[in-house]
């Protein structure tokens, strides 16, 4: 499959110009990632001179220096293949002054709505003019999930296990590399925006691989003040970001299938902490500090069936035999009390609903560093 504009393939500009902007955007981001400055500031005549327009060859046009691209890029086509039926919005703004390329994705799984409203608010209050770098949006990238509520894919696969893909697998497969080729592989930073999965809730956090310095300092400079360490799934984009080793992270909060203000506002916030953090962008890193949990677990059912109800929230700290909610059975009336097995916060929860034998109740972090 190929990555395409209205039908046309985004290949990027020749190698050498590729090889040479990266170069540039990397020592630009070590620097800022590091803390440290490998040159001497550059005058703004130098730095636009150093700063050439994102040729986008296939389109036959660039994105200058201060401008912003909007456009479709179909993923995928109907039967007919007349119209598109992944025709996701894509947004690249080409900042003034040189600086890293940081890619910002939302609605990977189509029923997850508050990283779509982010990534929407962040291009769009963003302008070139005031940017160093490049910022590459994907507010809806599953656009077929989020006009139906589904999650996944209308081959009924999880895009975000499919990363970074393959041009004769499946049709999630096929999208996951036309993506990843087409888009992600320019990126020099990647933050995935998310929430929790069906008929749950997470409070707002940053998840990565701890591991790795760059994205540790990625992950705390959003500023959330939850970091949890993780590579992410085998086929997730952020595992196949880092295994390229490039720091990426994604952020998780609230619940699905819903517009949620707060969780909306601590992800804004956090993107454009990241933004300063990278300088990206001119202000002050408004951060929280964060507790790193290494260790989590879900609490889970057990052997209960029926009612599930809490009375509890995400982030609420607990002590080990805190009663958590209860589970009734309503034919027997049997009722289990579901208690937290040691010390430890809520980090994301099933909101009240029935549930089955071995359902996952509560995400529990343990031993914050």
């Amino acid at each position: 499959m190929m990555f395409s504009f209205h039908g046309q393939f985004f290949p990027g500009p020749p190698a050498g110009a590729l090889r040479a902007l990266r170069i540039a955007s990397l020592i630009a981001l070590s620097a800022f990632m590091l803390g440290g400055l490998l040159l001497a500031p550059m005058s703004k005549a130098q730095q636009e001179a150093a700063w050439p327009a994102l040729e986008l060859e296939a389109l036959g046009r660039s994105v200058a220096p201060g401008e912003t691209l909007r456009t479709y890029v179909d993923l995928a086509r109907t039967f007919g293949g007349e119209a598109p039926m992944l025709d996701t919005l894509l947004v690249v703004t080409r900042g003034v002054r040189v600086g890293p390329t940081l890619c910002l994705t939302a609605g990977i799984h189509g029923d997850e709505l508050n990283g779509v409203e982010i990534a929407h608010r962040i291009y769009k209050e963003i302008p070139g003019s005031t940017l160093a770098g490049t910022l590459i949006a994907m507010p809806a990238v599953n656009i077929q999930g989020l006009r139906t509520g589904s999650r996944y894919l209308p081959d009924r696969r999880d895009l975000n296990r499919a990363f970074p893909g393959n041009p004769q697998g499946s049709l999630a497969s096929r999208i996951a590399h036309s993506l990843y080729q087409g888009v992600i592989r320019r990126c020099d930073v990647l933050i995935d925006l998310h929430t929790g999965s069906s008929s749950r809730t997470n409070l707002p956090q940053i998840r990565t691989d701890l591991d790795s310095p760059p994205a540790l300092a990625l992950a705390r400079s959003f500023g959330v003040g939850v970091v949890l360490h993780g590579r992410g799934p085998e086929g997730s984009l952020r595992r196949a970001v880092l295994d390229a080793g490039l720091p990426a992270v994604i952020y998780e909060a609230g619940e699905p299938l819903r517009f949620q203000e707060f969780e909306i506002e601590q992800g804004v916030n956090g993107v454009r902490n990241v933004m300063v953090h990278l300088g990206m962008i001119a202000g002050d890193v408004s951060t929280a500090r964060s507790e790193v949990y290494r260790k989590t677990s879900w609490v889970r059912a057990g052997d209960a069936i029926g009612v599930y109800l809490t009375q509890r929230q995400p982030g609420e700290y607990l002590e080990e035999g805190d009663v958590l909610g209860t589970v009734t059975d309503p034919a027997s009336e049997n009722s289990v009390t579901i208690v937290a097995p040691r010390k430890g916060r809520i980090i994301g929860m099933a909101v009240p609903q029935l549930v089955l034998p071995g359902y996952g109740l509560f995400h529990l972090g343990f031993d914050p560093e």
